[in-house]
């Protein structure tokens, strides 16, 4: 199983994903379709924390007036579940391994996976 969770309208994402060839991937637009709960607990077996899939740069955190350094795994995983922008992104995910978010150690562990040296 080789999962990709992205957001369509995100140039970062669609940036991320142009790099690699992943025609045998499962692209999965969590607008679209979001994350299920079973999709959810397999990547925290993998992260062993709700925390680590959640963007704090979520603009619902602003509307819903969260402070997120009260919030607890729990909340974090309700949130997650609750609506599609609390995932950190792009998610890919293997059968092994999984990669979270856009930022540099992200990005040059997924080209390090994908082989790919600059």
């Amino acid at each position: 199983m080789k999962k990709v969770f992205y957001l369509n309208t995100c140039d970062t994402c669609r940036k991320i994903l142009a790099q690699f060839d992943l025609s045998d991937w499962e692209f999965r637009e969590i607008k679209k379709e979001p994350v299920t709960k079973e999709e959810l607990a397999e990547m925290y077996k993998k992260t062993k924390s709700y925390e680590a899939l959640f963007s704090k740069k979520s603009t619902q955190i602003k509307l819903r007036e969260l402070d997120v350094k009260s919030l607890t795994e729990n909340d974090f995983k309700k949130l997650l579940l609750d609506h599609y922008t609390f995932l950190k992104r792009p998610v890919f995910l293997t059968g092994d391994k999984i990669f979270v978010g856009n930022d540099k150690k992200n990005v040059a562990a997924l080209q390090d996976f994908f082989g790919i040296t600059e």
